[in-house]
């Protein structure tokens, strides 16, 4: 049975790590139980919107992954669709759980994050794996380059959920050197796996003879590419908005993404060579093992940290 709404706090009757920057009430009391935090989905609180704006694209994913599925299950070459499309699921839904159980206390605070981080750094691999398959200039292909694009997307999805995690040990101490090591652990990969398509919006028509132009010769995927980028990088921005328009922006982002590399699936089926399940797969399989170990070992060093008392006024 669900406990009792719990009460809502203010800023100043929480530990500092708990505060939002403009946020002054509605605070869950820290430590609470799973199922406070569970009952708090239905109320107004301080995370009541960072929660939904999350939990219902998730829905939306992973009912859209169950449909692709069905319908491109059997097609080799949507291997990477499908691995891409599950990250996409993965990552709203763990960080609408970390908002939902944040309030846990200390160490299940820490934890619930530390599995959001994690998410966010498969879906920087997920994304890596869709465009090294489908949104790779063509004159790319068989590169160098192109060879080692997956390995180093991999290994930076590995040191993106260390050092992510590793900012939740800093946070009390040095919270400006937790909040930059936060912020370089996600920016990196992004920008590394968004070096393909900076070129073809950059360079636009190097990719002319690959996709279907338009009557003025543009790619079609190229205004969503350019959605994509544009609403990612107002994501990234903390000023000025709400962490609320934040996953808002983030969520819009990977939306057009998703439509670009669907575009971009469409367009170069049967006519490029694409890696196989083994591979795709085994990739994701090695990010995703290699972030449970990381998630192990912060979870064992992780301590219970005392919250000071409650303020009365």
């Amino acid at each position: 049975m669900l406990s009792p709404k719990p009460r809502l706090l203010r800023a100043h009757q929480v530990p500092e790590s708990y505060r939002e920057l403009g946020i002054l009430s509605g605070y869950r009391p820290p430590r609470s139980s799973a199922s406070e935090c569970l009952l708090s989905l239905f109320g107004m609180n301080n995370e009541t919107l960072n929660i939904w704006t999350h939990l219902v694209p998730a829905g939306y994913f992973l009912w859209l992954l169950l449909a692709r599925l069905r319908d491109l299950g059997a097609d080799a070459g949507a291997g990477p669709f499908l691995a891409y499309l599950g990250t996409c699921a993965l990552y709203p839904l763990a960080s609408s759980a970390a908002h939902t159980f944040g309030a846990m206390g200390g160490r299940g605070r820490h934890r619930a994050y530390c599995c959001d981080y994690a998410a966010l750094s498969l879906y920087s691999l997920g994304s890596a794996l869709a465009y090294s398959a489908y949104a790779f200039p063509p004159e790319w292909l068989g590169s160098t380059f192109h060879g080692f694009y997956v390995p180093v997307a991999v290994f930076n999805s590995v040191l993106s959920t260390g050092l992510s995690c590793y900012s939740r040990f800093l946070e009390a101490e040095r919270p400006c050197l937790s909040k930059a090591s936060r912020t370089l652990a996600f920016v990196y990969p992004y920008i590394f796996d968004s070096i393909p398509v900076f070129y073809r919006v950059t360079f636009w028509g190097c990719g002319t003879h690959l996709a279907h132009p338009n009557p003025h010769g543009t790619p079609v995927e190229f205004p969503w590419n350019f959605r994509g980028i544009s609403v990612e990088f107002s994501a990234f921005s903390v000023a000025g908005h709400s962490h609320q328009v934040f996953h808002v922006c983030g969520i819009l982002g990977t939306l057009f993404q998703l439509e670009a590399v669907s575009r971009d699936m469409e367009e170069r089926r049967g006519r490029f060579p694409l890696p196989s399940s083994l591979e795709t797969f085994g990739s994701l399989g090695v990010g995703a093992a290699a972030s449970l170990a990381i998630l192990g070992i912060c979870f064992r060093s992780l301590r219970p940290q005392p919250l000071p008392r409650e303020k009365s006024h």
